[in-house]
């Protein structure tokens, strides 16, 4: 049975490599030899990044072709975009057609990348070179592989399989003796279809016939373009094949001239399709895609004579087509590429500061709608793919692209990064463990028996939940206890109060390491037999007259002080703080009374609650009294005086005075926080408390506004934040400013100029500062107090005679530069210099202007000191009611505003400075028009009586019953009246003949260059005339192409090649020719 031949199979490299498989029963052939090592059959091993290299496959016509090849993701910094290529330049992709398609899949255990080509239905056209591009970030290679299209032919083996017949009739299929006849009959007829395949694909070159007819009416400079256009690498085959064809380029009958081959457009512009008709009553008819278009908003038809217009409004991707005009039976074809603009970002990302569970929006906007960018964090690309594994999302709301975290976790914290096709922006986020605090905490107790004790704390997260213990024994809610959580406050009720309720009891917030404790006294009643007369007594642990007794609350806390006093009768308790008696029992500090006890409760301590407090107790039998010393502690004020003193390109320095109040706790630290100017977002500076009041932020962006905060920090807690710095923004000074040279010097002054620093930065540049200094002294005095915009200042009320050395500084915002000095110091004294007028080409011969015109002249001259000039005419002085003159150190001007005919004649202009002088004179002709003909109606005329030696002009006014034309037709040229009878005979002398043909001075010399670094190849060639200069690269002329850039500086030429690729590499050559004939040199450039 015949073998079945698969789709797509390696080309073998042997020469004499077997193109079809021999059946079984066909003798065995002796065995070749294998090839030798250097010379396998197998693939080159792969280097760089590539672990499976595509091979180079031969196809026939009809069929589809696979290519694979293997990417090593080890080796990459991030996801590689791949790109396909066919040739040199032209790119695969979705433009390419529905046939090619692309395929890409990434094992991530092994960490390599699997890409595949598919092209369906293989035609001649798509045979040729073949390019694949691997790159990521800074890594990119690339490796080339053939596809070989072969015409479609008949299935020869099963043929050749019939034609072997056995001998002999109803024996077995292998009995019998081979009969070779019939094989041999059809062996002519195969040869012969063989060559004339061969001969056809070497003709056709697998070019399709229609890119042939447009090479034929193109012109020859055109050839590498359309072969790049089009994917032909066989550039020689190509123009053999024109050069045999004998072209006859057919001129159109209906075109006078067609579309371009291509045209290009921004997206969101309009453009206009031009074609010229021959006849402009011929039919005309658009096409798009082969679809006719009808005229609209969007599509504009217009008719200027014998052109045709198409104008497209506001292309959209959609109108990158392919265009056609119909005329009669003739068409004219174009292609329009819509090119995309540049994607800018309008609203960076912001920097964000959140806590562990909080939703994260990170939105930028950019500057069209419907834009691609892509989001990395930490140097990784955030995929879609990878979205339900991350907990991440992507929105797309118009312009603004967000990033969102429903339930943000510390691994999502790091450095994110949005990057487009015009720009990327770049913000930190910084994600936090919540830490809870402490609002209210629970305080001892001291309850008697029957009483209710209720022990209360404020957390700041209302969602805690947390449990109480006694004694370490979790508490249970039972009918005296009660355990309750209302928001941030958690309550423990005891009523009926017993003996056995006390103890130690403890809260415990759920999830955090923090406790709450506080004690529960039992306050036993004793029954004595006292007398009735008992003096009073107070009981505390610390009393009388002479005692101390302190307590310490914090702000914010409640406080209720119960002192137990007796006596008999029951006496009477008053409260004073300080020597002014306390008597409110109601509001946020008030007293308590009861029989045997005497309460002071404040609600919520403040600081102006701290001071002495004593209570007296009196009853008939005496009194007592004991003296208590309140201290309110609190978080102490914010810092003060917070400042910058200096700021650097990414740095700045920030102080600040310690709090005036401390809080009555020692100071430990600060906090610090940065924020942009406009953003509400403030990120923390440091995490551990900082000692020190001067500190220096660093990792700002320069040019961005800035504003810092600091909070004081002691043992109760954190202060209010202080007040914000004023915005300051990180900057460096500029560089020095370049070029500093001395333009004039006179007695008393210097004239100082120089060129703007290199680099200037974000801060601008205010001004500049100019010092001087005497030689010999190390002191620098200001020239100017304020800084000077212009890059040149005059420095006056020098001394005469002086050495002095010069040097200039730039100012901005951040300080002063580094100076730019003179080498040598400048003598002061002015420099004599003879008076010279510059008289312009123009008025070297006679100045001639038009009576009613006005006369402006323009004389420089030059001359120190100041030179005096003066005007005459004729050796008079000028009349100055007709004449004005304006003089400068560096011209004069000589101006009338209506020339007449008594200005014509000579002027002289005389500058002189002391005994020196120059003149100069100026002829000025007036003339005045005359009328020689009236209503002459021919177009043509003599005039005569003319002045011999006088020169003229000539117009002529159309005229009919309505006047005389606006304008009149002025001659071109003037007729100079000459005298007869007198000829010149100039003398007769053979001229020098200059002319050589070009020779090369130097040659070109063959180069190796590394790959993606800039190259030049230099010569120098002389000729007259000036020769025409070609560059070739493979006997292919270079032209307008981006990548090359060629020089021709009076001789040198240089052929400049912007970072070259192994593509680049072969024989460079550069011709030059004129009118005696030419010259070639050749080089030849390797790329490695």
């Amino acid at each position: 049975m015949p073998e079945a031949k698969p789709a797509a199979k390696k080309v073998p490299k042997g020469k004499d490599a077997p193109k079809e498989v021999p059946p079984k029963e066909a003798p065995a052939e002796p065995p070749k030899e294998a090839p030798p090592e250097d010379q396998s059959p197998t693939a080159e091993e792969p280097t760089g990044i590539f672990l499976q290299k595509p091979d180079s496959v031969s196809v026939e016509t009809g069929k589809d072709a696979v290519i694979t090849a293997k990417v090593n993701g080890k080796e990459l910094p991030a996801k590689p975009a791949i790109k396909w290529f066919k040739g040199k330049w032209l790119e695969l992709g979705s433009k390419s057609g529905a046939r090619f398609s692309f395929k890409e899949s990434h094992d991530s255990a092994s960490n390599v990348y699997a890409v595949e080509l598919h092209i369906g239905k293989v035609v001649l056209g798509d045979r040729g070179d073949y390019r694949l591009e691997v790159k990521a970030k800074d890594i990119c290679d690339s490796c080339s592989f053939n596809i070989d299209v072969e015409a479609p032919r008949q299935d020869a083996s099963g043929q050749s399989l019939e034609s072997f017949k056995r001998t002999g009739e109803g024996k077995p299929e292998d009995a019998g003796e081979l009969d070779f006849s019939g094989l041999l009959k059809k062996r002519e007829v195969v040869e012969e279809e063989k060559k004339k395949k061969k001969k056809k694909d070497d003709d056709d070159l697998g070019i399709p016939p229609e890119i042939w007819e447009l090479l034929k009416g193109a012109k020859k400079s055109e050839y590498e373009k359309i072969a790049f256009q089009y994917g032909i690498t066989d550039l020689r085959g190509m123009l053999k094949r024109l050069k045999k064809a004998k072209v006859e380029v057919k001129k159109s009958a209906a075109f006078t001239k067609k579309l371009d081959p291509a045209y290009q457009v921004d997206r969101g512009n309009k453009i206009k399709l031009v074609v010229e008709i021959s006849d402009p009553d011929l039919p005309l008819k658009w096409f798009k895609n082969g679809q006719e278009i009808k005229p609209s908003s969007k599509y504009v038809f217009e008719n200027v004579g014998k052109k045709r217009i198409l104008t497209i409004n506001k292309c959209t991707l959609a109108d990158d087509a392919a265009y056609e005009v119909v005329v009669k039976d003739e068409k004219c074809f174009t292609e329009l590429f819509v090119k995309e603009p540049p994607v800018l970002i309008v609203t960076p990302l912001e920097d964000q500061q959140v806590f562990v569970g909080d939703r994260v929006e990170m939105a930028v906007e950019v500057s069209e709608e419907g834009a691609q960018v892509m989001w990395m964090k930490d140097g990784v690309e955030l995929t879609r793919e990878d979205s339900f594994k991350a907990r991440y999302r992507f929105k797309k709301d118009g312009k603004r692209h967000i990033l969102i975290y429903s339930d943000v976790s510390l691994e999502d914290g790091g450095r994110y990064q949005v990057m487009t096709n015009g720009g990327q922006c770049e913000a930190d986020l910084i994600v936090e463990e919540k830490q809870l605090e402490v609002l209210q905490d629970i305080a001892d107790l001291t309850v008697k028996a029957s009483e209710q004790a209720v022990f209360k704390c404020e957390v700041s997260d209302e969602k805690v939940t947390g449990k109480w213990y006694k004694n370490g024994v979790e508490v249970r809610p039972s009918k005296r206890i009660t355990i309750s959580h209302i928001g941030r406050f958690h309550k423990l009720v005891i009523d009926d109060v017993r003996p056995e309720d006390e103890g130690d009891y403890t809260f415990v917030p759920d999830g955090y390491a923090l406790s709450l404790s506080a004690k529960l006294n039992f306050l036993e009643i004793k029954v004595e037999y006292v007398p009735k007369q008992e003096p009073p007594k107070i009981h505390l642990d610390c009393s009388g007259k002479t005692s101390e007794n302190s307590i310490v609350v914090v702000a914010g806390n409640k406080l209720r002080l119960d002192v137990a006093i007796t006596g008999e009768p029951p006496p009477v308790a008053t409260w004073m703080k300080g020597d002014d008696v306390f008597s409110v029992t109601e509001g946020r500090t008030r007293i308590e009374q009861r029989v045997d006890c005497s309460s002071f409760v404040i609600e919520s301590a403040e600081r102006a609650d701290e001071g002495r407090y004593t209570i007296k107790v009196t009853n008939p039998a005496g009194e007592d009294v004991a003296s208590i010393f309140l201290r309110v502690v609190d978080v102490p004020d914010p810092p003060e005086a917070v400042r910058v003193t200096s700021v650097g390109e990414d740095w700045a320095i920030l102080v600040w005075e310690p709090p005036k109040y401390d809080g009555g706790q020692p100071v430990t630290g600060y906090l610090l926080e940065r924020k942009k100017k406009g953003s509400q977002r403030w990120m923390k500076l440091n995490f551990e408390v900082f000692t020190e009041t001067t500190y220096e932020s660093t990792k700002m962006i320069e040019g961005i506004l800035y504003e810092m905060r600091v909070f004081a920090v002691n043992a109760i807690g954190v202060s209010q934040p202080s007040m914000n710095t004023k915005p300051f923004m990180p900057i460096a000074p500029t560089s020095a400013p370049l070029h500093l040279t001395v333009e004039d010097v006179t007695d008393t002054t210097t004239t100082l100029k120089w060129r703007p620093p290199d680099r200037i930065g974000a801060g601008g540049i205010d001004g500049y500062l100019v010092e001087y200094c005497l030689e010999g002294s190390e002191e620098w005095l200001p020239a100017n107090q304020e800084p000077v915009e212009r890059c040149g200042f005059t420095v006056k009320d020098l001394p005469t005679g002086a050495k002095i050395l010069f040097r200039v500084v730039g100012v901005n915002i951040a300080g002063r530069s580094e100076p730019a000095t003179l080498v040598q110091p400048v003598t002061i004294r002015e420099i004599v210099e003879q008076p010279k007028i510059r008289l312009p080409r123009h008025l070297r011969q006679t100045y001639i202007r038009k009576v009613g015109e006005h006369l402006n002249l323009v004389i420089p001259f030059q001359g120190k000191p100041r030179p005096q000039v003066v005007w005459t005419k004729g050796g008079a002085p000028i009349d100055a009611s007709r004449v004005h003159v304006r003089t400068s150190d560096f011209d004069t001007v000589f101006f009338v505003r209506q020339a007449a005919r008594s200005d014509s004649g000579e002027y002289e202009l005389t500058v002189q400075i002391e005994n020196m002088k120059d003149t100069a004179t100026v002829r000025i002709r007036v003339v005045e028009w005359f009328n020689v003909y009236e209503h002459n109606r021919h177009t043509s005329c003599t005039v005569s009586d003319l002045i011999v030696g006088n020169e003229y002009y000539f117009r002529v006014f159309s005229e009919n019953i309505c006047g005389l034309s606006d304008s009149p037709g002025v001659s071109k040229n003037t007729a100079c009246i000459l005298k007869t009878g007198i000829t010149f005979k100039p003398l007769e002398y053979k001229e020098h003949d200059f002319r050589t043909p070009p020779m090369f001075l130097t040659p070109l010399i063959d180069r190796v260059v590394v790959a993606g670094y800039s190259a030049a190849l230099n010569c120098a060639v002389r000729g007259h005339p000036k020769p025409k200069v070609v560059w070739m690269k493979n006997k292919m002329e270079i032209r307008e192409d981006p990548k090359f850039l060629m020089t021709n500086h009076q001789g040198v030429l240089t052929l400049s090649i912007r970072r070259p690729s192994p593509f680049d590499a072969g024989t460079y050559s550069c011709r030059a020719f004129n009118e005696l004939g030419e010259a070639l040199a050749e080089c030849k450039l390797d790329v490695r």
